[in-house]
């Protein structure tokens, strides 16, 4: 199960798992994002390569018009994934 919830001030918080069935639910909300955000990913357990596609789809497109997506709260499995994949280089990772 995965769940995207948006707060107050505009940060998103993943939960659960962010697979490549549940992609296209990821990309929705992501394709709403039109300034720099920040995902709390403390509660997402897993993320497949799809989800990693979406979140650099959208960091590119956001960088383009001189915003991004900061990250905050990955757990030690989901950062080393960023890092070896060289992602950690691409987001800012809080």
């Amino acid at each position: 199960m995965f769940e995207i919830h948006r707060n107050a001030n505009g940060e998103l918080t993943f939960a659960g798992r962010l697979d490549a069935s549940q992609a296209e639910k990821a990309r929705k909300a992501l394709d709403a994002v039109a300034e720099s955000c920040t995902i709390d990913f403390a509660g997402l357990e897993y993320i497949s390569s799809a989800g990693l596609g979406i979140l650099l789809a959208t960091q590119k497109r956001l960088s383009e018009s001189g915003q991004c997506v900061r990250l905050a709260h990955l757990n030690r499995h989901i950062r080393d994934i960023f890092h070896i994949a060289g992602f950690d280089l691409v987001f800012e990772i809080e």
